[in-house]
């Protein structure tokens, strides 16, 4: 069996919708949904799907072990950030060497980086008068969005178009493809 570890900043729609989708694969678990707001509704949602959760703190993930030996314990296969703001650090990495994988918000290599999460990317986007934007679920390594892409997908963008719009277009393309671009990539591992 594959075991699977989420961590989440918000509200974890996309972690409900991953757990869901894994719901009836035997060989797949999620095992922990982990979040860096104690306040997260991810956390919510965790107890109402019956994932072992828990909240954690910048020293945890930054100056200790704690999240890593965690993980490692547990015997985790592969780490999936969703909608997760934090940079991962080296010891992280170190530990699940192409075995963490991120979601962003647009078809990086554009509009990615420090500070572009969110309705940031979608504002932008839109000021910039871009015809499409997407989805790209990518490995995580030591920089924010820079790790190789696993997959990329668009959607046409509407001169009327708001960042709202674009969010909820966006929102969908996360919901179809993310969980099975996590179900490929674990066949692969």
């Amino acid at each position: 069996m594959k075991k699977i570890a989420i961590l989440a900043s918000g509200s974890g729609s996309n972690a409900e919708n991953i757990v869901n989708y894994f719901e009836s694969n035997s060989d797949v678990e999620i095992s922990i949904i982990l979040s860096n707001k104690k306040d997260a509704f991810v956390l919510e949602r965790a107890k109402k799907l019956n994932i072992p959760s828990q909240s954690f703190t910048r020293k945890d993930f930054y100056e200790t072990d704690t999240i890593v030996d965690l993980l490692v314990e547990m015997q985790i296969d592969l780490v999936v950030l969703a909608g997760f703001l934090w940079l991962a650090p080296h010891s992280l990495i170190q530990a699940f060497p192409n075995r963490i994988v991120n979601i962003h918000p647009a078809l990086l290599p554009n509009y990615g980086g420090k500070g572009m999460y969110g309705m940031n990317v979608h504002n932008a986007v839109i000021n910039n008068k871009e015809k499409e934007s997407g989805i790209t679920i990518h490995l995580v390594n030591e920089k924010y969005d820079d790790g190789k892409t696993i997959l990329q997908t668009k959607c046409q963008i509407n001169k009327n178009d708001t960042a709202e719009d674009l969010a909820n277009e966006i929102h969908k393309l996360e919901y179809e493809y993310f969980p099975r671009a996590i179900a490929s990539y674990l066949n692969q591992l």
